[in-house]
């Protein structure tokens, strides 16, 4: 779950659908809808405008950690050595 922190969805949350690393852009679900023009086709026989949801970019983008939104930092875990995502509010690793 992330929350919308810069934009016309500025404040809402939502749930990440697709995550495209090499632009730095993720869709969220319900957010950023736009509206595009389809031809008919053996989907969708008639064809028309379908709101869909559009790429965000990360930065404005928020984890959320339950209702609240938190910062994330990152450290190496003690136990494996290896570097992970952490919650900068509560403390807890992020998965």
């Amino acid at each position: 779950m992330v929350m919308v922190i810069a934009g016309a969805d500025k404040g809402k949350s939502g749930k990440v659908l697709k995550v495209y690393p090499e632009k730095n852009r993720a869709i969220v679900e319900g957010r950023n809808l736009v509206k595009k023009h389809t031809k008919p086709n053996a989907q969708n026989t008639q064809g028309g405008i379908v709101e869909q949801e559009a790429p965000i970019h990360v930065s404005n983008l928020m984890v959320m950690e339950g209702k609240t939104p938190t910062k994330i930092g990152r450290r190496v875990n003690e136990k494996t050595g290896k570097i992970v995502r952490y919650s900068k509010k509560s403390g807890e690793e992020i998965k």
